[in-house]
């Protein structure tokens, strides 16, 4: 007779529930460019800084500085908020490409 560990888990539970209720401070990326110390030390309030990225580009989301989606500002109700467009695949997925 075999025996087989006994896990305290039941077959429907999800692999990470106990990971499930974490609370993670999610980032999310407008765009990207570069400035002079100069122009830096210059910056007051109605400045404007140029970006890398073109109006309308979707925005990165980010979690611990790894994207995790792309996505658009909306507006729901009176709070700004963000559509899910792309979900990036995880580091691991990418590299077995």
């Amino acid at each position: 007779m075999s025996s087989s560990p006994i896990s305290s888990s039941s077959s429907d539970e999800h692999p990470l529930s106990g990971l499930l209720d974490i609370v993670c401070d999610v980032e999310i990326l407008l765009g990207s460019g570069t400035i002079s110390v100069r122009d830096c030390l210059k910056l007051q309030p109605q400045t404007v800084l140029r970006l890398r990225q073109t109006s309308g580009a979707d925005l990165s989301v980010r979690v611990r500085d790894v994207e995790l989606v792309k996505g658009e500002v909306v507006i729901v109700d009176d709070s700004t908020a963000l559509r899910v467009t792309q979900v990036t695949p995880p580091p691991s997925a990418e590299a077995q490409q």
